[in-house]
């Protein structure tokens, strides 16, 4: 008979990542930690888990509370699974910029999809340099941007737009290179979204170095909307990747 002294406890955990195959990552004890996740168990972002330890790994065994809590306690800080590194980096973009019709605008650096007045189409760009490429090798497992729509520009109502992966990690000269597309952030004029999923495939490429940037763009010119750049918001465009290897 086992001794109830022995038993093993519960820890609390905060899932950084959706589940992805059997595992997803989770905060424990401040260590982001790649965890197994019980077969029935659905995780978003943001969830309570509660966390339990088999050896050098942890499983995911239940959700608790209906919102995650401002922060997760208990236990002290766990390893990382035997031969397993995880991390988050954060990556604020080097240069926020819109190419209007054949030129780079100078007097902003908010970032802009769509036209107006006939003006020319716009493509608004973030780009983020070499930092992700620091981790090569690693197998990214989330990714999220922070964007914050303007008090300006377009209708008030919320708006969707269209996000496309850049190939280029420093503005180009000419036109960017613009490849994948996802439905991009849907934001009412003045509105700020913190965590926007991108897909995790793009932040594969950010790490493997075969993509810098993100832009906005729709090729009919509409809807128009602006986004802040790094000169009116701090944050904006502010990349965020979890990775392990």
């Amino acid at each position: 008979m086992t001794n109830p002294l022995f038993l093993p406890t519960a820890q609390k955990a905060l899932a950084l990542t959706v589940k992805s195959g059997s595992t997803c990552t989770a905060e424990i004890g401040g260590v982001s930690t790649v965890i197994e996740v019980a077969r029935d168990l659905t995780v978003a972002v943001g969830d309570a888990l509660l966390v339990l330890r088999s050896g050098a790994t942890w499983f995911a065994f239940a959700r608790y509370s209906t919102a995650a809590p401002a922060a997760v306690t208990g236990g002290s800080a766990p390893p990382a699974a035997i031969g397993v590194r995880t991390g988050r980096m954060v990556i604020t973009p080097i240069e926020t910029r819109s190419r209007q019709g054949s030129r780079w605008r100078t007097d902003t650096d908010d970032t802009y999809q769509g036209q107006y007045g006939g003006n020319g189409n716009h493509i608004g760009c973030a780009f983020y340099g070499r930092k992700a490429a620091t981790v090569a090798g690693a197998t990214c497992t989330g990714a999220a941007i922070k964007v914050r729509r303007l008090d300006k520009g377009g209708t008030n109502a919320a708006q969707d737009t269209t996000l496309r992966l850049v190939t280029e990690r420093f503005r180009p000269s000419g036109a960017p290179t613009l490849t994948s597309t996802t439905d991009g952030p849907n934001l009412r004029r003045g509105q700020t979204d913190t965590y926007v999923e991108i897909p995790t495939s793009w932040g594969q490429a950010f790490l493997d170095g075969t993509s810098g940037g993100l832009a906005l763009y729709e090729a009919d010119g509409s809807p128009y909307v602006i986004f802040a750049g790094r000169g009116s918001w701090g944050p904006a465009w502010t990349l965020t990747l979890s990775w392990r290897r």
